[in-house]
């Protein structure tokens, strides 16, 4: 089992958390279920934002929200019951300081190899209206320090 600074990430020192692929992750086939790779990635987006001090609490009080616009997944290998998985996840890009690209990537813990890769595009939009809106100054200095390629 190789730690998480044995692995070849994409990028270096992404944000991690750790998931065993469990009974309920498994399809018909015997793989982890596509879904549920996108679930995954959907947590760790939360996770990573809450770590940045941007959590649902932050998110109502200001009425501002990055939302997903678009992503793509990119399925490399299965897995099955019982692999540890590493998901790693940065913030690529903020352009115009309205669209956030995040990037994703899922290594198997035992081999190392990726297994998925993705990224989502977010917006900024104001929870009351549903409507994209320039993000308040707590984002900027929320999520500005963790951009790892400012635009």
């Amino acid at each position: 089992m190789k730690t998480a600074a044995e692995l070849s990430w994409d990028q270096e020192q992404p944000f991690i958390e750790t998931r065993v692929v469990g009974i309920n992750d498994i399809d018909g086939l015997e793989h982890t279920n596509n879904a549920v790779y996108v679930n995954w990635c959907g947590d760790i987006a939360w996770s990573h934002s809450q770590a940045l001090g941007l959590g649902l609490r932050q998110y109502q009080e200001l009425d501002r929200a990055m939302a997903v616009r678009e992503a793509h997944y990119d399925y490399v290998r299965a897995t099955r019951l019982g692999d540890e998985l590493l998901i790693g996840t940065w913030i690529e890009s903020w352009e115009r300081r309205m669209m956030m690209q995040r990037r994703f990537q899922i290594l198997c813990a035992t081999t190392g190899e990726t297994v998925l890769r993705a990224h989502m595009l977010f917006v900024c939009i104001e929870l009351s209206t549903g409507r994209p809106k320039r993000p308040p100054q707590a984002f900027i200095d929320g999520y500005g320090p963790a951009v790892r390629d400012p635009v």
